[in-house]
């Protein structure tokens, strides 16, 4: 129950930093915002790993974090800038179906998915399909929302990963996998984040800048509550349960920015959301 509890408190606390850095992305380019969001939360943690004074756990699971690291920058980048030209309550529920990576790992492993969770992977399949679906906005419009669906599934992907890799790395210390997978995550995208910058880029003042290190320390929050709970619960039980986070992402952007899906895409949007309730409903 306890692991449970705290994969929806992640939930809760990713979408909350994934509509703030979806919106920051329609101003500053996604590599400047996510270097800055790594830069507080590695930071963080760099500080309490000192100062904790415990050093790194077996080979085996520093490399898994730091797989996870790299393959959660990816789906961030992706997501991110699906977030940004996309309708965030369409892009928001194709990614979170990337749960089903953990699922099926779960099943390679000897899981029994049981018939409500193979009910919600099918469910979870449908609405991406339908969500896909394009409107007649426009050649225009259809291209960029060709592209944000596409970001959306390989943003999935990439948190699917992350929850698979993440887990193993957490089973040796949950700080340092927290510490590990920014070290490998940030060079990279900071090393983007300038040229992009020096290339003319939109670069954030102080308040933009403590916007972005605010949305880090949440997003580190968030990975944090996912990465003890699969410590003390099954991995695809905290992995569906900590990928709802569609449902406070789509609440926001219907609330605060008057988002309205129409037609066949809102009908996608629904399964989707269903699809992933039943498989954590399943767990």
């Amino acid at each position: 129950m306890a692991a449970i509890a705290l994969g929806l408190a992640s939930s809760v606390v990713w979408g909350l930093a994934d509509y703030l850095g979806g919106l920051k992305s329609r101003t500053f380019c996604v590599p400047v915002v996510l270097a800055m969001m790594y830069l507080s939360s590695l930071a963080v943690m760099l500080a309490f790993v000192a100062l904790r004074g415990e050093g790194p756990p077996a080979s085996e699971h520093v490399l898994a974090s730091l797989a996870a690291g790299l393959v959660g920058i990816a789906g961030l980048a992706a997501f991110y800038r699906a977030l940004a030209i996309g309708t965030m309550s369409v892009v928001a529920p194709i990614a979170a179906t990337g749960v089903a990576l953990p699922v099926i790992v779960g099943l390679i492993g000897g899981d029994d998915p049981g018939p409500v969770r193979s009910a919600g992977l099918a469910l979870a399949v449908v609405g991406v399909v339908l969500a896909s679906r394009e409107d007649d906005e426009g050649a225009a419009h259809v291209r960029q929302q060709r592209l944000s669906i596409a970001l959306a599934i390989v943003a999935g992907l990439g948190f699917g990963s992350y929850f698979v890799l993440a887990e193993i790395g957490s089973r040796g210390d949950v700080a340092w996998a927290l510490l590990l997978s920014r070290t490998s995550g940030f060079p990279l995208i900071a090393t983007i984040a300038l040229v992009v910058v020096r290339r003319g880029a939109a670069r954030p003042r102080r308040r933009a800048l403590a916007a972005l290190a605010g949305i880090g320390l949440l997003d580190l929050a968030a990975n944090f509550f996912y990465n003890y709970a699969s410590t003390i619960g099954e991995l695809s039980s905290v992995a569906v349960a900590s990928s709802l986070y569609p449902v406070t992402t789509v609440m926001l952007a219907a609330l605060l920015l008057g988002e309205r899906v129409q037609g066949m895409q809102r009908i996608g949007v629904i399964v989707a959301l269903a699809g992933v309730v039943l498989i954590a409903a399943g767990a």
